[in-house]
């Protein structure tokens, strides 16, 4: 992934996602440390001010912990929190605005379903 400057999402929620991504991805596991901002930094060739920030977000979400003098570690429980935060927050907003389309469009719910289905073969067999 890189980060994408021209992006609406602002580079600190980029690189957060990133994270949670590596996270979820199993990249970095439960109790293990998570790069450095100077090395996300130095990584997307970004200010170390926003990849702090970056930290700070899954740090207040309770993905990552700080140990002093040592830097982040992933919380045990952190995909479980990354899972459900973006089932509520990302996932459903979607949902509800693709069924949305699909009523305004008088699309049955048996071809939305076939639609959603082909997409989601599409993008490939998640790695767990």
């Amino acid at each position: 992934m890189s980060i994408d400057p021209r992006s609406t999402e602002p580079i600190y929620v980029q690189i957060a996602y990133w994270l949670e991504n590596e996270i979820l991805k199993g990249t970095f596991k439960a109790d293990e440390q998570v790069l450095s901002q100077y090395a996300l930094a130095d990584m997307f060739n970004i200010n170390p001010a926003t990849a702090a920030k970056g930290l700070t977000l899954i740090a207040d979400e309770k993905i990552v912990y700080n140990r002093r003098g040592l830097g982040k570690f992933v919380s045990p429980n952190a995909k479980e929190l990354i899972v459900e935060k973006r089932q509520t927050k990302r996932l459903e907003p979607l949902i509800r605005q693709i069924t949305e389309e699909a009523s305004y469009l008088k699309m049955s719910e048996e071809t939305l379903i076939k639609k959603i289905k082909q997409a989601y073969k599409k993008a490939g067999e998640f790695d767990e």
